[in-house]
C-alpha cells in the first residue's frame, strides 16, 4: 500500500514538475540578436569656426574668422504639412549581436543644417584678387536683394557614423511591458554636405551633395520600450566634423566645427536569429 502511494505521489510530482520545467526552459530562451530601427528629429548648437576659401584662378586665398553658425530645425514649422525629410531628421539602424555583453553595431545618420548667422559681420583675413585683405564682410539672408554673400549647408551638414553600441538594462516592470535602457554609442564616418554659397559679387555655386570630409561622434541615450517592440528614445550627442574640398565658384572651401545635438526618436525593436538559453 505504501509503495502504491509512493508511486502515485511520484507520478503526480512528475506530471506537475515536467510541464513547469518545460515552460521555464521555453521562457528562458531568447533570440540570439536584436534588430532595431528608429526615426526622429533633432536640434543643434555649433562651436564658432573658421572657413578657408581657396580660389587660385581668381587670386583668392582667405579665411572667414570665428564665424557663428546655427541650425534650421524645420520640424517646428508646420511639420506635417511638408515632406518628412525636409526638417532636420535622423535615423538609426542597429543590431545587438551579443546579448550577454549587450554589444551592438549601428548605422547612425543625422540630417543637420549649418547656416552662417543672418546679418553677421565676419572678419576676413588673407588674399583677395592677389592683394592682402583684412576687413569685415556682412552676410545677408540668401535670396534677399542685398545677399551678395552667403554660406549654407542648408540641405545638410549630414553626419554619417558607424557606431559601436553598449546597452545597459536599467529597470522594467514585472511583465516587462515597460523597460528602460541606457545606451552609449561612439563611432566615425563620412560627412555628406549639401553645399550652397556665394561670395562677394561672384556667381553662386551649383548647389549639390558631395562627400566632403569626416566626423567622429559619441552619444548617450535613454530608451523606453513598450510591449517589447515599440520604443521612444531621447539622445544627447557630441560630434566633431571636418569638411574639405567643398565646391564653391572656381575653388574649394574647408571648415571644422563641433556640435552639440539633441534628438527624439520613435522606433521598433524585435529579436532575430536562433534561440539561445
Amino acid at each position: 500500500m505504501i509503495k502504491r502511494k509512493s508511486r502515485t505521489g511520484l507520478m503526480i510530482m512528475l506530471v506537475i514538475v515536467i510541464p513547469v520545467f518545460s515552460i521555464a526552459q521555453t521562457e528562458s530562451k531568447e533570440r540570439k540578436g536584436e534588430f532595431y530601427f528608429s526615426w526622429g528629429y533633432n536640434t543643434e548648437w555649433y562651436t564658432h569656426s573658421n572657413v578657408r576659401i581657396d580660389q587660385p584662378e581668381l587670386g583668392n586665398d582667405f579665411t572667414f574668422r570665428d564665424i557663428s553658425g546655427h541650425d534650421h530645425r524645420g520640424w517646428d514649422e508646420q511639420l506635417f504639412t511638408k515632406a518628412l525629410t525636409i526638417p532636420q531628421y535622423n535615423y538609426r539602424l542597429g543590431y545587438i549581436f551579443n546579448k550577454k555583453k549587450q554589444l551592438g553595431f549601428e548605422i547612425n545618420f543625422d540630417h543637420t543644417k549649418f547656416l552662417f548667422g543672418d546679418d553677421q559681420w565676419v572678419h576676413v583675413v588673407g588674399k583677395i584678387n592677389n592683394k592682402a585683405y583684412d576687413g569685415n564682410l556682412l552676410f545677408r539672408v540668401n535670396g534677399t536683394a542685398d545677399s551678395s554673400s552667403y554660406y549654407y549647408l542648408n540641405n545638410g551638414a549630414n553626419f554619417l557614423l558607424f557606431n559601436i553600441v553598449k546597452r545597459w538594462h536599467l529597470l522594467a516592470n514585472k511583465k516587462r511591458t515597460v523597460q528602460v535602457d541606457g545606451f552609449g554609442k561612439a563611432g566615425i564616418g563620412p560627412v555628406i554636405p549639401h553645399v550652397e554659397n556665394k561670395f562677394f559679387d561672384q556667381p553662386k555655386n551649383d548647389p549639390h551633395f558631395q562627400m566632403g570630409g569626416w566626423n567622429i561622434g559619441a552619444e548617450g541615450a535613454i530608451r523606453a520600450t513598450f510591449f517589447k517592440y515599440i520604443y521612444l528614445e531621447y539622445t544627447n550627442k557630441l560630434d566633431y566634423a571636418r569638411y574639405s574640398g567643398l565646391k564653391i565658384y572656381e575653388g574649394t572651401a574647408r571648415q571644422a566645427f563641433g556640435t552639440y545635438e539633441m534628438m527624439l526618436n520613435l522606433g521598433l525593436s524585435f529579436p532575430v536569429g536562433r534561440k539561445i538559453n
